[in-house]
């Protein structure tokens, strides 16, 4: 099968998916209702984050099968993506305790480093290191980190599909200038996923991802950051880079509740996506402006350094650092002020 043909059936299954779990979800009342934690004001449909799942997974299976795709990648992929996605359908539909989710996590973390072959070597300033365990070890918990943070920042219409598009976007740019044009493949039938649910979750939302989504999305998102370390370690600060809007908010806000004694567990608004929402009155002026970031500024940045035009370390500070601005401007991580009586 051409591959532009794949990806647009991809995305035209996702399309399709989505308008059908819209439909159950209404008829089942699967709404997510507002309170004084949401970002939102109006009950919406939820779960629709399985029409992705579904729509890549089909798809990886098929390229696998035809040899497009190795099986340990495929298998990867398939096991750790469909792992948490399970898990975290079973919690959109009931409650999970959070020690069992993030036990579920290391395990398909540790899945896919087992099929991956482990971490790949770390690229610190033109040197390689083999961190052998104990980089397996880090690599697991960055995996995991980025599944939990992805679902943090699923708060407000059509953010966490245009970070995952860009994301991948930017990963198969890379691999087709670094003239492996297969590769790009898989990001691109990600993106394609995305893209059919983003035409019903872009603000305003008429259904949101929810954790079966949000989770498979930021494993499924890290193990393809591993794989393309393997294929060339700076490629894996390339996807690091890309990554950096999440990053940057989820850590900050995360580090700010540690030091506050929250419960970091418990749902909140002070990431600082929802500050700037808030304070826009709306939601499509973040999320497109998240775009804007991701191209214009984090994708030449990825580009420099996957192309070793620019060391990995200091590719990733340069992109990190205005980040990092923005989220003391946004105010991540702290305690939302209540409007005077």
């Amino acid at each position: 099968m051409n591959s532009w043909f794949l990806i647009f059936f991809v995305t035209l299954a996702s399309l399709a998916l989505t308008f059908g779990l819209r439909k159950y979800a209404l008829a089942r009342s699967l709404m997510d209702i507002p309170n004084a934690r949401s970002s939102h004001s109006v009950p919406t449909p939820r779960g629709g984050g399985v029409a992705i799942v579904v729509s890549f997974l089909v798809a990886l299976a098929f390229i696998a099968t035809t040899g497009r795709l190795d099986w340990s990648a495929s298998a990867a992929l398939l096991g750790a993506g469909g792992f948490v996605a399970l898990v975290g359908f079973l919690d959109d539909h009931g409650h999970i305790a959070a020690r069992w989710r993030l036990l579920a996590h290391f395990v398909a973390a540790f899945w896919a480093l087992g099929w991956l072959g482990g971490a790949p070597a770390l690229q610190l300033f033109g040197t390689q290191l083999d961190l052998g365990w104990l980089g397996v070890a880090l690599v697991a918990v960055y995996l995991v980190w980025l599944l939990n943070l992805y679902n943090f920042m699923d708060g407000i219409d059509g953010l966490a599909s245009v970070e995952a598009i860009c994301v991948c976007v930017g990963g198969a740019l890379l691999y087709v200038l670094l003239g492996q044009p297969d590769l790009a493949l898989l990001p691109l039938m990600l993106a394609a996923a995305v893209a059919g649910f983003l035409y019903w979750n872009f603000p305003p939302a008429r259904i949101f991802m929810g954790d079966a989504g949000s989770g498979f999305l930021g494993i499924v998102l890290g193990v393809m950051s591993i794989q393309a370390g393997w294929v060339d370690p700076a490629l894996f600060w390339s996807w690091v880079i890309l990554l950096g809007v999440f990053v940057v908010d989820a850590t900050f806000t995360l580090v700010r509740r540690l030091l506050r004694g929250d419960k970091v567990y418990e749902a909140h608004r002070s990431h600082a996506y929802q500050y700037a929402s808030r304070q826009c009155g709306r939601h499509l002026p973040v999320t497109l402006t998240v775009g804007v970031i991701n191209l214009a500024w984090l994708l030449p940045i990825a580009l420099l350094v996957g192309t070793r035009r620019v060391d990995g370390m200091i590719g990733f500070v340069l992109a990190y650092a205005p980040l990092a601005l923005l989220a003391i401007k946004f105010r991540a991580g702290e305690l939302e002020r209540k409007p005077a009586a």
